[in-house]
């Protein structure tokens, strides 16, 4: 099963501020809630992870990253994944993420992603598994946000969190979403199937 997504994020922090995580692979992979680099094979090839929790059961994918290009000119990164679990399932995503300067000093997360998803998760149909995608990548622009306003300049004159008060909630953000909420993906799945039963939307 195929899903294609394009979105777009704004970010309260400036461009090199988050060029900096967006061009980190690394650091990158930290913003996807579960997901970490595990290994490193060369500048291009990583090995990574993605756990997913429900209640006291964890699911654990594992796969490959290939980074395809990073254009500093366009501030845009193209990069390619794919991973499977041992019950079977596999998934795809070729990913092509970019930062463009907003009006304010702000900058706009823009992303195209070509998911193929196999396996026991393909039978959910594609509106369930672009109302989950919508809500991992969310989660994940939240982080990212985080991680950027904390790479950006002290005295950025950005309307970005710059109180102590700001700091903590960020902070209390990032905690939030350093895992992949499987419950709440179960949730969503919920109601998708009843919307649909009942001929509403989610």
């Amino acid at each position: 099963m195929q899903v294609l997504l394009d979105k777009s994020y704004p970010i309260k922090a400036p461009l090199d501020a988050c060029w900096g995580v967006l061009s980190d692979v690394v650091e990158l992979a930290t913003c996807m809630p579960g997901a970490a680099i595990t290994d490193k094979l060369d500048d291009n090839n990583y090995k990574g992870s993605v756990k997913v929790k429900v209640g006291p059961a964890t699911a654990a994918f594992a796969g490959d990253i290939e980074l395809i290009s990073v254009d500093l000119a366009t501030r845009t990164l193209v990069m390619m994944g794919k991973g499977s679990d041992k019950g079977g399932s596999s998934a795809s995503m070729h990913l092509t993420a970019s930062l463009v300067a907003g009006p304010d000093g702000s900058t706009n997360l823009l992303g195209k992603a070509d998911v193929i998803v196999n396996g026991k998760f393909a039978q959910f149909g594609g509106r369930m598994m672009t109302s989950v995608s919508d809500m991992i990548l969310s989660q994940f622009a939240g982080n990212f946000e985080i991680k950027a306003m904390a790479a950006a300049p002290a005295n950025s004159s950005l309307p970005v969190a710059d109180t102590e008060t700001d700091h903590a909630h960020a902070a209390l953000s990032a905690q939030a979403v350093t895992e992949l909420n499987g419950l709440a993906i179960a949730w969503m799945l919920i109601k998708d199937f009843f919307g649909r039963l009942f001929g509403r939307k989610p």
